[in-house]
């Protein structure tokens, strides 16, 4: 009589219902995996069977789950391959939220976020990090100048920061094209870490740390930052507009519509989409961020017109000092 093996599971568990029944201590062999809720690690350990379709996106490819923590636990790259899913809500039908059944919440002092009041026509703007040692992403802002959240679930990950304003600079061995479409650093981050971290560190508003398990990091607006993992982690990261940053959201999605980006294809403008949805529930709201967008662009200009302007027969007179004390950031 033929037998129907049970085929082994890559955390030595076997399948029971819906659940799973472990040869061992389950959590002992979840590794990366370990310090997540029972039921949520229940559904992880589904996906990761040879037949499960469900994938996740590492990079530009989509990875069976199983994959992805083969190559995590077998790999000696220099620069890993780095899982960043912009869709795990859905995929692993979670529920965020106050409530008690929810899987997560949004922490408190980041909840105010004004792409709310697109609802589902709003861009992406949470993500599920996984990736192992090494791992981690270059030099960056992050998209339509939102601010973000990053909460460590498994692991540590080492930051560095750096302020934007008006007068200031990329990091050092960054390099920015004159309309911030295009950012050319080191190929690695391994790279940049031996060739200018000395120099980073040295640099005015350079700010660094590691944050641990159940540590959260914010990122302001238009901020520069790098991020590397300094062990197996994993976290989750959302993006948000807070009433303090309306003008850099307006001023982005206005001014640079070939750099806006996670919107659905079939939204054409999103400027225009945004501001309506906007004036419809905070017309008052709206008012001051298009007016302080307003001020924001004339004291571009003015400044622009500062270091440009002829003075008098000796030509043009350049200055980097405005001397006027804006540090307002911009995205």
């Amino acid at each position: 009589m033929a037998r129907h093996l049970v085929p082994v599971h890559p955390f030595d568990v076997k399948p029971l219902g819906n659940l799973y029944a472990a040869n061992g201590n389950i959590k002992a062999k979840a590794g990366v995996f370990a310090l997540l809720p029972d039921e949520l690690l229940s559904q992880i350990l589904e996906w990761l069977e040879p037949s499960s379709l469900m994938r996740f996106r590492a990079e530009a490819v989509d990875w069976p789950l199983k994959e992805y923590c083969d190559y995590m636990g077998d790999n000696q790259d220099e620069s890993p391959l780095y899982l960043f899913d912009h869709a795990f809500v859905e995929k692993m039908n979670l529920k965020v939220g106050q409530g008690e059944s929810s899987h997560y919440s949004i922490p408190e002092c980041f909840r105010e976020d004004l792409f709310d009041v697109l609802d589902n026509q709003r861009p992406d703007r949470r993500w599920l990090i996984i990736g192992p040692a090494r791992s981690g992403s270059t030099f960056h802002k992050d998209p339509n100048a939102t601010s973000a959240w990053n909460a460590v679930l498994r692991g540590s990950k080492y930051w560095i920061m750096f302020p934007s304003s008006p007068s200031s600079i990329p990091p050092p061995g960054v390099y920015v094209s004159e309309d911030q479409s295009e950012v050319t650093s080191p190929l690695s981050i391994t790279e940049w870490l031996l060739e200018f971290h000395a120099e980073a560190r040295q640099t005015p508003g350079c700010m660094e740390g590691i944050c641990k398990e159940g540590e959260v990091l914010h990122v302001p607006s238009g901020w520069w930052h790098l991020v590397v993992n300094l062990e197996p982690s994993i976290a989750i990261t959302q993006n948000f507009v807070p009433k303090a940053h309306l003008a850099n959201a307006l001023a982005f999605l206005k001014d640079k519509p070939e750099q806006v980006s996670g919107f659905r294809s079939d939204i054409k403008d999103p400027y225009e989409l945004f501001v309506g949805r906007l004036g419809e529930k905070y017309p008052e709201l709206l008012k001051e961020g298009l007016a302080r967008l307003e001020a924001l662009q004339t004291n571009k200009k003015r400044k622009w017109d500062e270091v440009t302007k002829a003075d008098g027969e000796e030509g043009f007179g350049f200055g980097f000092g405005f001397g006027d004390g804006d540090n307002e950031e911009v995205p």
